[in-house]
């Protein structure tokens, strides 16, 4: 969001973000000038979840129209199928001519439907999530368009019955990951500690629906046929039970998030191969920016991560299937490294840059500005 923000700035147009936190604050990031644009975040107090108190509810319409009313946008873009989603579709046409919905997350398929299938037949679990479908439903009719930023998930969301679902794929900083950079070798040396064998990464949030579990059997499986090195680097509520699996695991280690894309693009090139788990990716930026950086990947057959998959020096495996996971990530490792990265290097090109994503999704905005609708 901030990348969309700086950009959106460097464009000339006022970005405003209203978001939940912990108190309600306005902060100016960015005053306008000499044909750049605004950058403000509001934030409005909400109670903190669960699951990961770093994440706070919106429940304070009367302060969102509040805030929604003085910004008078000519875009509002909802970001939330929650409550976020719900006080944003009663917003009139008078306040925000135009409104859109970003699918961020596939909340259903990711958090709902694996609880219930536990537990339940395929048929009721389908019962049981129907209610939640005709919300989305509602919510892309009552829209002038929904995004989302991969095949499967445009696919998904027509056979569930939304409306005006356009894929634009997210991008990624170009300037920062790219493989125009050579290798950093003093980096590796740092992360390996000094082992011989491959270094391999996997990167994302420390959260259940990751499946951390997973792609920590797979690494398990692999190292008992070949060593290797593999990073883990996050944050989030499920760090405590990465830690514990790197304690009686030689080869795991867990890093923090890196707030330094320029660090972080510097350890995707100095690395062997990306290992990632997660079916659920509406997107995969982490993977994506691996890709754009030139490196290798082990990915699973669905969501967003298998769509940045590439012919030639990717490896793809049955979803959450530890066993194919391994022998995928067993095919990386015995290919031979230099020859891998070359053809990881040709399809770093086909990575979309975050500025090809903003020029389409204003190309759009200015088409419904003037009336246009898909």
């Amino acid at each position: 969001m901030d990348t969309k923000n700086q950009l959106s700035c460097q464009l000339g147009h006022d970005s405003v973000v209203i978001a939940p936190g912990p108190r309600s604050e306005r902060i100016e990031l960015q005053k306008g000038g000499a044909g750049r644009g605004s950058q403000t975040l509001i934030r409005l107090a909400g109670p903190s979840t669960p699951y990961d108190p770093t994440y706070h509810l919106l429940t304070a319409p009367r302060a969102l129209r509040k805030a929604i009313e003085a910004e008078k946008p000519d875009v509002l873009e909802l970001h939330s199928p929650y409550l976020a989603g719900l006080f944003g579709t009663r917003v009139p046409r008078s306040l925000a001519p135009v409104r859109t919905f970003v699918w961020h997350a596939d909340f259903i398929d990711t958090y709902v439907r694996p609880a219930l299938e536990k537990r339940v037949s395929c048929t009721l679990t389908d019962r049981a999530v129907a209610p939640l479908w005709a919300w989305v439903r509602s919510l892309s009719a009552s829209v002038d368009a929904t995004f989302v930023s991969s095949r499967q998930q445009r696919a998904k969301l027509l056979d569930h019955g939304c409306e005006r679902v356009i894929l634009v794929p997210f991008g990624v900083d170009r300037d920062v990951f790219h493989c125009d950079k050579p290798r950093d070798f003093r980096l590796r040396e740092e992360l390996t500690e000094g082992r011989e064998g491959p270094l391999l990464l996997a990167v994302g949030r420390f959260a259940i629906e990751k499946r951390w579990d997973t792609l920590v059997e797979i690494a398990e499986r692999a190292y008992a046929v070949k060593p290797f090195t593999l990073w883990v680097f996050g944050d989030g509520p499920e760090r405590k039970v990465l830690e514990t699996a790197a304690a009686r695991l030689p080869f795991l280690r867990i890093g923090t998030f890196e707030k330094s894309r320029e660090r972080l693009a510097d350890i995707y090139r100095a690395s062997d191969g990306i290992l990632h788990a997660c079916p659920y990716e509406t997107f995969g930026l982490g993977l994506a920016e691996a890709v754009a950086c030139g490196v290798p990947v082990v990915v699973p057959d669905q969501g967003g991560a298998y769509e940045q998959a590439r012919d030639g020096s990717s490896f793809v495996y049955r979803s959450l299937d530890p066993a194919a996971g391994a022998s995928a990530l067993l095919e990386l490792l015995a290919e031979d490294p230099e020859e891998l990265r070359d053809l990881a290097r040709e399809n770093a090109l086909d990575v979309p840059s975050f500025a090809m994503y903003m020029k389409r999704m204003l190309a759009y905005y200015t088409e419904f500005s003037r009336g246009s609708r898909p």
